[in-house]
């Protein structure tokens, strides 16, 4: 179920999904540009189905948050920052979680060498999951696949 948006100190609303019982284990998902937290439907319902808490946001300009002319700096950009505020979210800013950062190398928009291998190394805790021949758009048309992946990847 979808909450009120999160204010943030500048007066920008987050608007974000929380779906699921706040006693599960929550799963954040943090989409790209310009997309917003719809285009994580498929991972979202599968991961509720498998008990967890499933929590997505629309960044700052994007989706049904505030449109906004500034702020598009990964200070103010990162929508997750608005959530360590909140009853679901320690400070993400001073915890090291580990994260999975899948990508198609057949990526015709976000091209996989520019971005896969450096978001992972750019992150602490990180892993790599490189998929051939998946394209941008593979959380949705390669759902099945995807969701398996990250399943396993948070059970391990």
């Amino acid at each position: 179920m979808s909450q009120d948006p999160i204010t943030t100190a500048d007066g920008i609303q987050i608007y974000y999904k929380d779906w699921g019982p706040k006693s599960s284990q929550p799963i954040v998902f943090s989409h790209g540009w310009p997309l917003s937290a719809d285009d994580w439907d498929a991972q979202m319902i599968f991961f509720l189905n498998h008990g967890f808490r499933v929590i997505a946001h629309d960044r700052r300009g994007h989706g049904r948050s505030s449109q906004t002319a500034d702020g598009h700096d990964m200070d103010h950009y990162d929508g997750i920052v608005a959530f360590s505020q909140t009853d679901f979210a320690p400070d993400l800013k001073k915890i090291s979680v580990p994260s999975l950062v899948m990508h198609g190398n057949d990526d015709q928009i976000v091209p996989y060498a520019d971005s896969g291998p450096l978001s992972a190394k750019l992150m602490k805790n990180a892993t790599l999951k490189t998929y051939e021949g998946f394209p941008h758009g593979m959380c949705t048309t390669e759902a099945p696949q995807i969701n398996a992946d990250l399943l396993a990847f948070i059970k391990s």
